[in-house]
This record gives structure tokens, C-alpha cells and sequence, in this order.
């Protein structure tokens, strides 16, 4: 499976941005496909995943504002985030994996990230 994400940008804080994780291969359907992202100086840390049967899950800190969908048709992924802060500013990265989990270890296959920036 090979991963493409696009639509980072820079965005005021309290707007929004669309992300989204176009997929190669047939098999797109039967992975959980899951968002991190990695902010300057810190780890790569869990956003949100939605799995084969649409069942999807948030980190605490976009709860509410982060939403997490798929177009199986399109072999696509998107992370639709809303009320955008500063503290959200962090290259996303989507992965994939065969098990719905936010441990990015157990994730095969990731996207290049795309940078998305919030300004105060």
C-alpha cells in the first residue's frame, strides 16, 4: 500500500482544513487508516483512525473538533479539522494497518505528511 496525503496549509486559528490520504492497491477497504502527527521537537503522536467497518476513534485533544472518514470507492482517507489552535500546527502523516489501534507501531505503510500550520 502506497500513501499520498495532501491539503496541509497555513490556516488562522479557528478555521479549517481538509486533509486527505489517497491509497494504492485493491486491498484498501480491509485497512484501519489512521492520522498522526508530529509537531517540531516532539514525538509523533496519535490523532484518529477509522477502521475497515467505519468505526472510528480520537485522540482527546481533537475530539470534538476532528472528524475521520473514508471514501472506499475513492481508496481515500480525510481528516475534516475544525476549530483549528496553534497547538495543532504538526506535519500528518496517514498510515494504515490491519488492526484498529492508535499504537503508531503497529502501523505498515505511511504517507510522506503533509504540514499543516496555525497561526494565532
Amino acid at each position: 500500500v502506497q500513501l499520498q496525503a495532501s491539503g496541509g496549509g497555513l490556516v488562522q486559528a479557528g478555521g479549517s482544513l481538509r486533509l486527505s490520504c489517497a491509497a494504492s492497491g485493491r486491498t484498501f477497504s480491509s485497512y484501519t487508516m489512521g492520522w498522526f502527527r508530529q509537531a517540531p521537537g516532539k514525538e509523533r503522536e496519535f490523532v484518529a483512525y477509522i477502521t475497515s467497518t467505519s468505526t472510528t476513534y480520537y485522540a482527546a485533544s481533537v475530539k470534538g473538533r476532528f472528524t475521520v472518514s473514508r471514501d472506499n470507492a475513492k481508496n481515500t482517507v480525510y481528516l475534516q479539522m475544525n476549530s483549528l489552535k496553534p497547538e495543532d500546527t504538526a506535519v500528518y502523516y496517514c498510515a494504515a494497518s490491519k488492526v484498529g489501534t492508535a499504537s503508531l507501531k503497529l502501523y505498515d505503510y505511511w504517507g510522506q505528511g503533509t504540514l499543516v500550520t496555525v497561526s494565532s
